[in-house]
């Protein structure tokens, strides 16, 4: 088996992954061989040929990773495994590092050797197709196709597994669409600065230099706020440039497929360049906060419910009622505009869906997927607990006032959050305006709010479906180098104000012009293959 190099970092493609699976073979716990996607040995639990539904054998537990998506410790974690084990008689077991720092924990787990592999694991974007790359997932294809799901007659996103599938096979399954992120604006702060919302680039520069240098929360200070924050100037996933849409405009960091097929590096155009000095630019000013490049959305939320800077741009849908709720609740007018992208960015990016993925040492690949990731969408209990958590801890439908609203007996509501005291839940690790299955009986329907429904409507009426960057043996070795690399280049541009010249001499003297290639002529050997 190949030994690749391994990269613990966030921005990597395939994490440590690639060199845990060096000596796999021997220990993982089904037994099987763990080779390279489409590669494996010849078993059930590796090739994706599933066991009908009533051979399938009910696993006596599951262990799975997640980020803080799923039910937190501070949200009773306890109360949503415990009324998961009722519901199912199964032991589960959940390892929750902290968000944002899942990916490196990830990564170290799978770098320690298969037998210490969770069941199941939530992947996005790249990470997604490095594990699969490396055969570090479970081919689900048949497992799918043979579901009851799939023939139900509720599923309606057969586009959304579709875009999820690697050679026409799928290792992971989304049980939402991917959603994406809406620029945010305060509308109090466009008002004191006698300005209207953005729609060329120039206008939004505008804004971000009144929310800077004027008064925009109205205390009586000018220049003690900033335009806006964001979790890096880089994402750690695709699409990559989801927090900075109006600087990135029409470049991108990373590979992509031009419309005549043929891959590159968006990194290497001049278009990349041109962001760059925007965002330097920009940063220079003040309009950008200056820990952006140490940020974690945390850091930001927090920052933007303490009235620091007006524009925020960040996840569609329920987002939008968990920042109003929480800028009410630190006692700041809450009243938010979505933008709808601004002339040059075009269009927002609706990025690929994450997927819960089995492991290839699961055991009993095809029990997990069938009582854990498919019953998720079960149209009942289960779909019930997974939306809105446990009844009289996250929800209740009894007689009682949540945050000066009072609520009749059988009156569906979402109770107070236990993390955010002061806010109100609006889900749980499923959003259902992401749903891509029907379900008739939701509750939760008319409890969706304007505020969400509204950024949800902008955000899907202007975007456009990322596709998955496929991995190959190049992108496995050298990827998390370069991202790596191009991740100090952004830096040193945009805050330390090294030249945009001086900064790619370094890209092409440390390696980075030699990876990009590496990696853009595998991608396109690839797609001539097909």
């Amino acid at each position: 088996m190949r030994v690749k190099k391994m990269l613990a970092a966030g921005m990597a493609v395939t994490m440590a992954a690639s060199m845990a699976l060096s000596g796999c073979s021997s220990s993982a716990k089904s037994g099987a061989d763990v080779t390279k996607a489409g590669g494996n040995t010849e078993s059930s639990s590796s090739t994706g040929e599933s066991k009908a539904e009533n051979e399938i054998k009910k696993p006596e537990k599951i262990t799975i990773m997640v980020n803080a998506t799923v039910m937190t410790k501070q949200n009773n974690r306890d109360a949503f495994e415990k009324r998961w084990e009722e519901l199912t008689g199964i032991d589960l077991e959940i390892v929750q590092p902290d968000h944002d720092a899942y990916f490196d924990v990830l990564g170290q787990t799978f770098a320690s050797g298969p037998e210490n592999w969770p069941d199941a694991i939530i992947l996005a974007g790249s990470f997604y197709t490095g594990y699969a790359e490396e055969g570090a997932l479970w081919d689900m294809t048949q497992a799918w196709e043979n579901s009851e799901l799939k023939s139900s007659g509720r599923f309606t996103g057969d586009d959304v597994v579709d875009n999820m599938k690697i050679d026409g096979k799928l290792y992971g399954f989304p049980v939402t669409r991917g959603n994406g992120c809406v620029t945010y604006v305060k509308k109090k702060w466009l008002d004191n600065c006698g300005l209207t919302a953005p729609t060329t680039y120039d206008e939004y520069l505008n804004m971000l230099k009144a929310f800077t240098e004027g008064d925009p929360d109205g205390n009586g200070v000018n220049g003690d706020t900033y335009g806006l924050s964001a979790a890096g100037f880089i994402g750690s996933e695709e699409p990559w440039t989801n927090y900075l849409p109006e600087f990135y405009q029409d470049a991108y960091p990373s590979f992509a497929k031009g419309e005549d097929g043929v891959w590159y590096d968006g990194f290497t155009k001049d278009n990349f360049k041109d962001a760059l000095q925007r965002m330097r630019e920009a940063y220079a000013a003040g309009y950008i906060d200056k820990e952006t490049l140490t940020n974690g959305t945390k850091d930001c939320r927090n920052k933007f419910y303490e009235d620091k800077f007006g524009v925020f741009t960040y996840w569609a849908g329920t987002w939008a009622s968990n920042l109003k709720n929480n800028l009410e609740s630190n006692g700041h007018d809450s009243e938010l505009i979505p933008l709808k992208p601004i002339k040059e960015v075009g269009t927002y990016v609706e990025r690929t869906a994450p997927v819960w993925a089995i492991t290839s040492s699961c055991e009993n690949p095809e029990g997990v997927f069938k009582y854990l990731i498919e019953s998720m969408l079960d149209g009942g209990d289960m779909e019930m607990l997974w939306t809105y958590g446990v009844e009289d801890v996250h929800w209740s439908k009894k007689a009682e006032t949540v945050l000066d609203k009072a609520y009749n007996e059988g009156e569906f509501h979402l109770r107070e959050s236990l993390e955010n005291p002061g806010t109100q839940y609006t889900k749980q690790h499923l959003d259902p305006m992401l749903s891509i299955a029907t379900w008739e009986g939701d509750p939760g329907k008319a409890a969706v709010k304007d505020e969400a429904k509204n950024a949800q409507t902008v955000f899907n009426e202007n975007c456009r479906q990322a596709t998955i960057t496929p991995s190959t043996e190049e992108m496995a070795t050298y990827n998390g180098d370069l991202m790596t690399l191009k991740k100090s280049i952004i830096a040193d541009v945009v805050v330390q104000g090294t030249s945009i010249d001086e900064a790619f001499k370094r890209f092409e003297s440390d390696g980075g012009v030699k990876w990009s290639q590496t990696i853009v002529d595998s991608l396109n050997k690839k797609e001539s293959a097909k």
